[in-house]
């Protein structure tokens, strides 16, 4: 009888999909198979199945998340026409108009970067004028800044294939496209629960640690040079960077907005802007639901590195300072879950210490490239 009922019950979630649902999944598993005939020949068994297992992906996530459709197909088409304004040259890069103006990939993350700061600026208008028009204006904004990042990391793997075959990489590699990743994730990751909650009035909060992403972003661009594409060091030219390198950025972006909103519970807590923020209950259920999410996929991704060690250097786990770091981050929220859960903590504390693990997580994140140096040496300023 149960086995009856269950089988009855599972058909109600496909009722409730709609033909755009339907519609978005056939492009992208259309698209799919494209390019597995279009580059399967280049492609080892773990890429093909990367490929798939990414578009099964999306098309989950689309369905339970249904602007995170429109997100994929916008960003998809723009990348093509994008793509197609090179005819297999990168200098067109400077000379076709909208490559030079909108899609070339430096040109749509400066577009990225110059749209977070403004949203950061328009949430916080809309925070102290409690204008909900103000609100939505911002939040378009800011699905507009995480569709140009998306199309700038787009376009920039293909001009890395532009430059050579052999130099050819998912942007992934480095610190300033790390960043990048890293900015898009966190804001997503926002733009959820800001529809699940419904509720706008956090962006100013989690829009400041974007924009501090994004200064550096801009230093390590100009100050650097950061944005020349290079080739892959022999430690990144793996399948795994494409897997393990995401999974540590959406643990990295749910721990910010964690702390975040970490920072909007204790001056709520002090009486500070309670009349215009949410009320602790849900600042508290948020936090929590971030941190669960960042320590479910930073887990994730710290075996994943395990298992790539061990294919690259020989040795699941080396005591590497990046590797020490990782575990010392991965301690600090699991006791983090174990008191809220297994112990009921709630109140200022966690909320301290969330703000405070922010700060550990940067260092793992970026002060260990800075300071230290090890087998991850290749991420170093």
């Amino acid at each position: 009888m149960e086995l009856t009922e269950n089988y009855g019950a599972r058909p109600a979630f496909f009722k409730t999909l709609s033909w755009f649902d339907w519609l978005y999944a056939l492009i992208l598993a259309g698209g799919s198979i494209y390019a597995l005939n279009l580059y399967g020949s280049n492609m080892d068994e773990y890429e093909k199945g990367i490929l798939f297992l990414s578009a099964a992906g999306l098309i989950g996530q689309g369905w339970f998340w249904k602007p995170f459709r429109a997100l994929v197909l916008v960003v998809g088409c723009l990348s093509l026409f994008g793509i197609s304004q090179y005819h297999g040259q990168l200098a067109r890069a400077e000379q076709a108009f909208f490559l030079k103006f909108f899609f070339g990939s430096q040109t749509a993350i400066m577009w990225m970067s110059a749209l977070f700061v403004i949203a950061t600026g328009s949430y916080w208008l809309a925070l102290l004028s409690r204008s909900e028009f103000t609100a939505r204006v911002s939040s378009a904004i800011t699905w507009s800044a995480v569709v140009m990042g998306l199309v700038g990391l787009m376009t920039r793997w293909y001009e890395s294939y532009l430059i050579s075959p052999d130099v050819g990489h998912i942007p992934l590699s480095n610190l300033y496209e790390v960043f990048i990743l890293f900015s898009i994730l966190t804001a997503l990751l926002y733009l959820f629960y800001e529809l699940r909650y419904q509720n706008r009035q956090l962006g100013a909060f989690v829009l400041l640690v974007i924009s501090a992403a994004v200064g550096f972003l801009l230093w390590y661009t100009f100050g650097r040079q950061a944005n020349e594409i290079q080739p892959l060091v022999p430690a990144l030219q793996s399948y795994w960077m494409k897997i393990h390198v995401p999974a540590n950025f959406i643990g990295y972006g749910a721990f910010a907005l964690a702390a975040m909103v970490g920072v909007a519970y204790l001056l709520v807590n002090k009486g500070i802007l309670a009349s215009r923020l949410p009320a602790v209950e849900m600042l508290d259920d948020l936090m929590y639901k971030s941190i669960a999410i960042g320590f479910a996929f930073f887990t994730i991704a710290t075996i994943l590195g395990a298992m790539w060690a061990a294919e690259a250097w020989g040795g699941y786990w080396s005591w590497d300072p990046k590797e020490t770091w990782a575990l010392i981050v991965w301690l600090n929220y699991a006791a983090w879950l174990h008191l809220r859960l297994v112990k009921g903590l709630r109140g200022p504390m966690l909320a301290w210490w969330a703000v405070i693990g922010l700060f550990v997580t940067a260092f793992a994140f970026l002060g260990v490239n800075m300071f230290l140096s090890g087998l991850h040496s290749y991420g170093t300023l």
